[in-house]
């Protein structure tokens, strides 16, 4: 069927065996007047590499910031982050490629077609020198495979501005994978999709926790986190006050829990 996406396997580059993959000890961010609180006010948690982890809790309670957090997006005013045994704050940046981020509605841009975005996934690996005589046959060979994987052949020469929600997102999760990420941290990838998108989506990102990758992923609905996440951690006022298996949490939120 056209607009299927295939099984086809993502290379996914593993990590070290034995090191966690993030490690979040006593975070704080800065005070925010708005909150009258910090956006992270204590956080600690450890995701092993190649877990499945959904971050839970109500508008305003961190998850977001705790996502950005991982990849320097958030100043941290006191504790650590370490990704791969390395702290956030001295790693290099070659290191960094390590982790990418997928934020809430792609950030595709809108005039070029879903082959140039998901070019522009590599961008970030190339020099200014090398950017400007355009792009490597392996690059485009890399992109059309990412492409069809996603069941988009029908789509690859077409502006991302004509494409449905859910083919957009899997634009944008093609152009994320062009980076070759350890750990993908998603910022609720099913937002303003129908349920057959939203499955689409999030078959995708089983299919690459089942490769090895670690993900971490904001979520909004609780059916679906049960549903593909292994572990959940539910934030509450920037606080950790849930960390376990996601078959619990229903369990959990039952008994009056926030």
């Amino acid at each position: 069927m056209q607009g299927e996406i295939r099984s086809n396997q993502v290379n996914v580059d593993l990590q070290p065996p034995g090191i966690p993959a993030i490690a979040c000890a006593n975070l704080h961010s800065p005070f925010l007047p708005s909150l009258k609180r910090p956006a992270l006010n204590g956080v600690n948690c450890v995701i092993q590499a190649g877990e499945f982890v959904t971050l839970l809790g109500l508008n305003g309670a961190g998850k977001s910031t705790l996502l950005r957090s991982l990849v320097g997006l958030v100043p941290i005013q006191k504790g650590t982050i370490s990704i791969n045994g390395l702290s956030v704050k001295s790693k290099l940046l070659r290191d960094r490629r390590d982790v990418s981020i997928l934020f809430q509605g792609g950030g595709l841009v809108p005039q070029l077609t879903a082959l140039e975005n998901v070019l522009c996934g590599c961008l970030g690996q190339r020099s200014t020198w090398q950017t400007l005589i355009g792009f490597r046959h392996s690059d485009r060979l890399r992109a059309l495979q990412l492409l069809q994987t996603m069941g988009l052949e029908a789509q690859i020469h077409q502006r991302t501005s004509q494409l449905s929600g859910g083919q957009k997102q899997r634009v944008a999760i093609a152009r994320i994978l062009m980076q070759s990420p350890k750990i993908l941290l998603v910022d609720e990838p099913t937002t303003g999709l129908d349920m057959l998108a939203a499955k689409q989506v999030m078959d995708i990102f089983a299919q690459l926790h089942r490769q090895g990758m670690t993900i971490v992923s904001v979520l909004h609905d609780l059916t679906i986190a049960t549903h593909y996440a292994q572990r959940a951690i539910v934030l509450n006022s920037g606080r950790v006050i849930y960390d376990g298996d996601c078959e619990n949490l229903p369990n959990y939120l039952s008994l009056g829990n926030p």
